[in-house]
This record gives C-alpha cells, structure tokens and sequence, in this order.
C-alpha cells in the first residue's frame, strides 16, 4: 500500500470532480465535528477524562483482560487469545469448519482488514459477504477502504451506481441517487443475512465489568450480522477493552461526535452471551499491541478510538 499511494494520489488529484466531491464531504463531517463538540461545554474535560482512562487501562492491560475473559466465560462465551494476525485468521477458519460454514456475513471490522481475514477464508472456500455499505461497495469492486469510518469517501455516486447496475443490483439505469442504492444494496444483502451460516462484528468496546461486546453503527448492520446465523465471532484488539460502564458512557458521548458529528450512532448493540441455541466466540487478537504498551515513544497510540477525526483533518 506504502509503495503505490503516491501514485494513487496522483491519478486521483487528476480528477476535478473526485477532488471536489472528497473535499467537500470531508468539510461538511468536519464542520459536523466542530458543531457537536462546541454544543457540550465538557468537551475537552471529556477527551481528557477519556485519555485518563485509557492511559489507566493500558497500564494495567493484563488485569482487565483477565476480567474481561472471565465475565465473558461466565456468560457462556467461548474466549480465544490470538498472538497474530495469522493466529488469529486460522482461529476464525478453523471455528467457521468446526460449524461446517460456507457463508459468512460480517460487519464492519477493521481488525479483519489489518489481519487480511477476507481473502484467508475466501482462498479456503469460505464466501464472505461485508455488510457495512461502504465495505460491500469496496468488496464488489476489489478495493481497499480509504478511510476508517468512511471506506469508500474516494468514490463518487456515479462509479458506485455504474457498478450496481454492472452487478444487476439495481435496476433503474442512471439512477444514481444514493437513497436508491441504499435500497437496492438493502435488498442485494437480505437475503445473506438470511441464509448465512456465521456472522462475525467487530468491537468498539469491550467491558471488562460485564463481558460486553459493544458495536457501533449506523446501519444495524451489526445486528442483522448475528440475528439469524446461530454462530457468532467477535474480532476484538486487545487495547480496545475499558473498565465498566461508567467509562463506556464517556466514549460514547466522545465516538460519534468526533467520527460523524452525530450525538450517538444510530445503533449501539451490547452482546454479552450467545444467543438460545447457539454459540458465541470472541478473539483477542495482540498482533503487536503489547509490544506497543512497552514502548515509551508509541504507547499512546493505544489511545485510539477509531473515531477517524485525525484523518478528517490530516488525509
């Protein structure tokens, strides 16, 4: 990725249209940003609060992941610790075979793009089926995302609605309004959320307290994911655990007025246990963070909430 973003850069800063559509989305989020944080007059003492915590939680990693691991096993959550990405993907493989899993509908998860999840289990015979809007466009159309919150900010309404009548997913030729390919792509993933055989989300937080896994998002994505499939796979870094709910109640005034500038997602799922009947694993992947804790120049990167407002700001 290093080596071809230069040049990415370039042919893209070539088109007027790109340029303006990607500046002018990134402003408004921005100004969305600044309008919410200036609505709460505890906004910094809230960042501040925030960093406290996490900087408290990461120097003392091991006991709230030991907690963490605890609640979840009473609540009759099967635990797995991954030291890397490769443990990790050969973990998800090897439970989604354990189930006989041929389809696997999942949400947004940026810990699967660090580790390469999809193309593991998708050389394994796995088929697996994003079901994040922007993921699902970027998947259909063999990209990478662009932007942690916003994957597919780079492309423009007409390549995504060219590609969905390519696809046979819509079905108004030059409709390419984004409320009707929000539709269409609804329609398109139905009938894989139904028929699915596991569902893997990602993690926002992880509640030492409880066992919770919480998600956030603004598709209910997340929950469509694990409402039908019995089997149920939580990808969780291993920074991304807090102490209780007291601290979870101050990121989420924080996530989604620094990402999106709304006051909350639309959803916040809390996954504690498996449903009736089925099975609930969550993998607790390092892959590098614990070297990180121990080095005094980096540490604080372990700070981060995957708001993406730096990146709103510094692309």
């Amino acid at each position: 990725m290093t080596t071809s973003h230069s040049k990415r850069a370039k042919e893209f800063l070539k088109d007027p249209k790109k340029v303006e559509q990607h500046d002018r989305t990134f402003w408004s989020v921005r100004q969305k940003r600044d309008a919410a944080a200036a609505a709460l007059p505890e906004w910094e003492d809230l960042r501040e609060h925030a960093s406290r915590i996490k900087e408290h939680t990461a120097s003392h990693l091991a006991d709230y992941l030991e907690q963490f691991s605890n609640s979840l096993e009473r609540n009759g959550v099967i635990v797995h610790f991954a030291k890397d990405a490769q443990e990790f993907n050969e973990m998800v493989y090897e439970i989604l075979k354990s189930h006989k899993v041929k389809k696997l509908v999942k949400s947004k998860s940026m810990l699967t793009e660090e580790c390469e999840m999809n193309p593991y289990l998708i050389e394994r015979g796995i088929k697996v089926v994003e079901s994040d809007l922007g993921e699902r466009i970027l998947q259909l159309m063999h990209l990478k995302p662009a932007h942690i919150v916003m994957p597919a900010i780079h492309l423009t309404r007409d390549e995504v609605g060219e590609m969905f009548e390519e696809k046979g997913i819509s079905h108004e030729k030059g409709n390419h309004d984004p409320a009707y390919l929000t539709r269409c792509a609804r329609e398109d993933l139905r009938e894989d959320f139904m028929d699915a055989d596991a569902g893997l989300t990602g993690c926002n937080f992880g509640v030492a307290s409880t066992g919770d896994c919480v998600v956030c998002t603004n598709e209910g994505n997340a929950d469509m994911s694990t409402s039908v499939p019995k089997l149920h796979i939580v990808a969780m870094g291993i920074e991304k655990v807090i102490p209780d709910y007291d601290a979870l109640a101050v990121f989420q005034r924080l996530l989604a007025r620094s990402g999106t500038g709304q006051p909350s997602t639309a959803f916040t799922s809390q996954f504690r246990k498996p449903r009736p009947g089925g099975e609930m694993h969550v993998i607790l992947v390092d892959n590098g963070r614990s070297d990180i804790v121990s080095n005094n120049e980096h540490w604080e990167t372990l700070k981060c909430i995957r708001c993406g407002a730096c990146m709103n700001t510094c692309p």
